[in-house]
């Protein structure tokens, strides 16, 4: 009985976690007036069931009610990353504008800024990598 040898493709973790906590507090701040009330509610949806991880090889977000839904995007697929800075730069929200013309939208992201020039990186660097080579 022979075994295949089990290919390893190496994939380091960049972030990995929830929505910037600064978020939470200014929304459940606001959320003390009746105006503010929805912000608090979608801000609570998002601290507990929003998670995003950005590795060296795609970008996965886990959200949706229960944290049920995921989406993960290789950057070769990624046309377009903007952003809009929150809570004093502190936190952002960023869209990934992907080749077929879909939208990825992020919010409330850590460090947006950061990852913003982490995701750009990569993504210049997969489409400057020839096809068939790995970056």
């Amino acid at each position: 009985m022979s075994t295949a040898p089990a290919t390893s493709i190496e994939e380091s973790v960049f972030y990995e976690g929830g929505p910037a906590k600064g978020d939470l507090i200014f929304n459940l701040v606001l959320g003390l007036t009746l105006i503010g009330i929805p912000f608090a509610i979608g801000a609570i949806v998002r601290a507990f069931w929003l998670r995003f991880r950005i590795t060296s090889r795609r970008i996965e977000v886990n959200g949706g009610w229960l944290g049920r839904d995921r989406t993960q995007v290789v950057y070769s697929q990624i046309r377009e990353v903007r952003s809009v800075p929150r809570g004093f730069g502190l936190w952002g929200d960023m869209v990934l504008v992907l080749n077929d013309g879909s939208k990825l939208e992020m919010r409330a992201v850590p460090g947006f800024r950061d990852l913003e020039a982490y995701i750009e990186e990569r993504r210049q660097a997969k489409r400057s990598t020839p096809k068939g080579m790995a970056a």
